[in-house]
């Protein structure tokens, strides 16, 4: 807005801003109807269409076109750009939002966005907030609070596995540790028979770490800063007096009994 005192007044077509050039800002329309049409079109592709969203069927079906095992870390980060709330499932809003963040409207570019997106989640602020976005993704009934300990197992070398091997290999042993009464000859087995075995005797198995069958998010987000802080394997600043949740306090004591 010119003072108050001038008498003189810009010509209109004198603003040449784009905010105000109709040309341009149509073109801009038009390159953003574009780019939305081609993530809506990608997004019908793999949404049932019954149900309007990407079910698990057409995640696999995602994985497919893309390459990458459903099993591939990269799979829950782009869940976790998407901010996706259900686990196996992608509303389009969801859809809209991880691939307008990923600049990408094609299989093509979506598959090339992937080592950038997985190094752009590796960086220490965003790592954080994966690592609780995929314990809170895992929660699938409602006012669902703890994970089982498989469940927490296969989490762990997924998100983990690959930055804090020797921690989390140790700490899925504690938390699965079983002691059989006898030892099972799978030698001769089919995989089948096997799997029928080891359900029907199962319960005959003695579980050594009994405290723990569920993990809540404080002792998942507790085991993150455990890898970050705690010298490893020997663990000489872990402190029993500070604040650590108590099934790190029974993982410590139980890794130093078995170094000794």
């Amino acid at each position: 807005m010119p003072p108050k005192g001038s008498k003189k007044r810009s010509k209109p077509d004198s603003v040449t801003s784009s905010a105000t050039d109709p040309v341009s800002s149509a073109s801009s329309k038009k390159t953003s109807s574009k780019e939305m049409d081609g993530t809506d079109q990608l997004f019908a592709m793999y949404a049932n269409t019954s149900s309007g969203v990407i079910d698990p069927e057409g995640i696999e079906k995602l994985c497919a076109s893309l390459k990458v095992p459903h099993t591939d870390i990269r799979i829950l980060m782009l869940a976790w750009r998407m901010k996706a709330e259900r686990q196996g499932y992608f509303t389009k809003a969801e859809w809209r939002i991880g691939l307008k963040a990923l600049k990408v409207d094609t299989i093509t570019k979506l598959k090339k966005a992937l080592p950038e997106l997985e190094k752009e989640v590796r960086k220490p602020l965003n790592f954080v907030d994966f690592y609780a976005y995929a314990f809170k993704y895992c929660l699938t009934e409602e006012k669902q609070k703890f994970l089982d300990i498989e469940t927490i197992c296969q989490l762990l070398d997924m998100v983990l596995g690959s930055t804090f091997r020797a921690q989390v290999d140790y700490f899925v042993d504690y938390l699965k540790v079983w002691a059989p009464p006898f030892c099972l000859q799978t030698s001769s087995l089919s995989f089948l028979q096997s799997v029928y075995q080891m359900q029907n005797v199962c319960s005959h198995y003695e579980q050594i770490q009994k405290d723990y069958k569920s993990i809540h998010m404080d002792q998942w987000m507790g085991f993150y800063r455990f890898c970050n802080e705690i010298s490893f394997p020997d663990m000489t600043n872990y402190n029993l007096e500070l604040a650590w949740p108590s099934i790190l306090d029974d993982f410590f004591e139980w890794l130093r009994e078995k170094q000794a």
